[in-house]
């Protein structure tokens, strides 16, 4: 494939429990224009992950020599000692096979990409219908304590606040009309290249 003629970026950010990993799978198998963007980190990898299929990983020596380079788009200290970011390289790699980045991401940093490329990004905000439906999604899933759970709850709670700030909020009520609607919101921004 050749290279793309306008470097657009699709971003999709949501709280935790939103049904955001559903939707970007799906949204990649409708659309196959675009490329998954793999995140760099410092965290240990999981069973089973790859460097440069899952995450990029690296020391947090190596990542701070990084940002020194000024090869991120954007990158923050979630917790302490751990760094996640989005490389510049990455979006170029994807560019450069003929597709579009997609860069599913936390909200901060969703919003920092969107400042960097305010015209060449969309932007997608995935919300669950209530805080209670994003509750009872968390809970179902049985991979969060009493604690952990209220965590995440009141973490949700902050990142709605920031819904507003982007360019398309879709809320994840029914699955099949959500992924039609994240469908047709990329396949509308992607065909406006000129």
């Amino acid at each position: 494939m050749s290279r793309v003629k306008e470097e657009k970026i699709i971003i999709i950010t949501a709280p935790s429990g939103s049904g955001k990993t559903t939707l970007v799978k799906r949204l990649l198998n409708a659309y196959p224009l675009l490329g998954f963007s793999i995140s760099a980190c410092t965290r240990q990898p999981r069973p089973g992950e790859e460097h440069g299929r899952d995450y990029y990983f690296y020391s947090e020596e190596d990542f701070k020599q990084i940002i020194e380079e000024d090869a991120f788009i954007e990158w923050e200290m979630v917790y302490t000692g751990k760094y996640y970011g989005t490389l510049k390289k990455e979006m170029h790699r994807i560019w450069e096979d003929g597709r579009y980045p997609l860069v599913d991401i936390d909200v901060k940093g969703a919003l920092a990409i969107q400042d960097k490329y305010p015209t060449t990004s969309l932007s997608i905000f995935i919300q669950a219908p209530s805080i209670d439906e994003l509750r009872r999604r968390l809970v179902a899933r049985g991979t969060e304590n009493a604690q952990t759970l209220e965590e995440r709850i009141d973490k949700a709670e902050y990142e709605l606040s920031f819904a507003p700030q982007f360019h398309k909020i879709i809320i994840n009520d029914d699955l099949e009309k959500a992924t039609q609607e994240l469908v047709d919101a990329v396949a509308g921004f992607l065909k406006a290249e000129a």
